[in-house]
């Protein structure tokens, strides 16, 4: 059986917000709800920048799951790590540029942390996708602040979007980079619900 199929038997429940996580989760799935988890989004002092989206994922994912414990519940996180930085979505347009400056010309982590819950069982993953972005000058930089895409992503760029043009290169999982590596979650998914 496929993912798709095997997942038409569940009620599934995406427990975040973004909107191209929900678009990457059509990929997977034909049916499942949007349930954005309202939990504080607090990471504990001395976790390393590579296991904080995973962290996320677990937390986000069991606040779901506590409330819906008979559905098939996937939460995931993306932070983006340069130089031990973990930068998720910026506080303000100050902060957006002074992200951007520092990806300037550097390879960088992105990193995704997904969790699956079903009837008590929990399973969770990270992957990571190095990306490098080319040398960007202020006038790169302001106008790609004024398209108004960084606000609400990790590391103040969206690579499915006019972020796209900041990049050099990536090596690994390209949706990984947009939120939810769809590849490896759909072989996880198989085994996790067999």
């Amino acid at each position: 059986m496929t993912t798709r199929e095997i997942l038409s038997e569940y009620d599934v429940i995406l427990a975040s917000a973004s909107p191209r996580r929900k678009e990457l989760m059509e990929l997977l799935s034909g049916s499942f709800r949007v349930i954005p988890a309202d939990c504080e989004e607090k990471v504990p002092e001395g976790l390393a920048p590579e296991e904080t989206a995973e962290y996320l994922a677990k937390l986000k994912c069991g606040c779901i799951a506590e409330v819906y414990g008979h559905s098939l519940v996937i939460g995931s996180d993306t932070v983006v790590i340069c130089d031990g930085e973990v930068m998720g979505k910026p506080a303000d347009e100050e902060d957006a540029r002074r992200m951007l400056k520092k990806l300037s010309g550097v390879t960088h982590q992105v990193v995704t942390g997904v969790c699956m819950a079903y009837c008590g069982r929990k399973e969770s993953f990270r992957v990571s996708t190095d990306v490098t972005f080319r040398e960007l000058d202020d006038e790169d930089i302001e106008e790609y602040l004024r398209t108004g895409e960084p606000a609400d992503k990790a590391g103040a760029y969206g690579i499915q979007g006019a972020g796209t043009l900041l990049v050099e290169k990536i090596d690994g999982d390209f949706f990984n980079v947009v939120g939810l590596p769809v590849s490896e979650l759909g072989a996880r998914l198989k085994l996790f619900l067999k």
